[in-house]
């Protein structure tokens, strides 16, 4: 069993390959020695700046002068530890907490009952592209663009998930080495409370195991976190994410 600290490395490792996948296509993909971000322009997502160390002011003010310039809707994710809390130095450079999302991992093991009612297809055409984002911003109230699936569908799989033959969701996978991320799990507001999301889970789950991933990993809301802990997921560590003040 690898130990906590590894899980969260490979966690984060297949989240930030994740939108340099999404945005190297178009060479919207940046990285120095002190930070990377991924940025399309005129896009809500990928759209996230991280940084290679514990930023320091100089490190924050220098992203800020030569990134949020000319990307100020960019989100900064951090991953949070109790002894290095920066909201107070994101705080005093302007920036505010969007969001927080908790780290989550499951040790793959057997695979799970499937029920029929629920079904998955993958991306793979203009048409599926545009279905996809439909049922994203439905699900979570902003845009995926479909042309970022309609570029990088080969490389990110991208599912439409079906209740009883009518389309009602989404969910990514990606996978990296041994670890499988599951992302982008969502269900449109009329299919919601009807364990149609735990379905999709255990179809996810299954075809990580299948692909002979050794750990699954993913981000939650805590509002969401249940649903994950009941499959086998452990909680594991804080995503603070942040973004300038003049995004509000």
């Amino acid at each position: 069993m690898k130990s906590k600290q590894h899980l969260i490395k490979l966690n984060i490792q297949n989240l930030t390959s994740l939108w340099k996948e999404a945005s190297i296509y178009n060479n919207s993909f940046v990285e120095n020695n002190l930070f990377k971000y991924a940025a399309i322009e005129n896009r809500n997502w990928p759209n996230r700046l991280w940084f290679s160390n514990t930023p320091e002011q100089d490190t924050l003010l220098l992203a800020k002068d030569k990134v949020f310039s000319k990307f100020p809707d960019l989100i900064i994710p951090y991953w949070d530890i109790p002894e290095h809390d920066l909201t107070p130095l994101f705080k005093q450079n302007g920036f505010v907490t969007l969001f927080e999302q908790i780290g989550m991992s499951l040790k793959t093991n057997s695979l799970f009952e499937e029920k029929k009612e629920v079904s998955i297809t993958r991306v793979s055409t203009k048409s599926d592209s545009i279905l996809w984002s439909t049922l994203f911003k439905l699900s979570f109230g902003y845009e995926i663009h479909p042309n970022i699936l309609t570029n990088t569908h080969r490389k990110i799989n991208f599912y439409i998930a079906y209740h009883k033959g009518k389309s009602i969701g989404t969910a990514i996978t990606y996978q990296t080495n041994t670890v499988t991320g599951i992302h982008g799990v969502g269900i449109i507001p009329n299919g919601r409370r009807k364990g149609i999301a735990n379905e999709l889970m255990k179809i996810l789950i299954n075809i990580s195991i299948r692909k002979k991933s050794k750990y699954i990993t993913l981000q939650a809301s805590d509002m969401g976190k249940g649903l994950y802990i009941k499959l086998g997921f452990e909680e594991q560590f804080l995503i603070k994410n942040y973004a300038l003040q003049q995004r509000r």
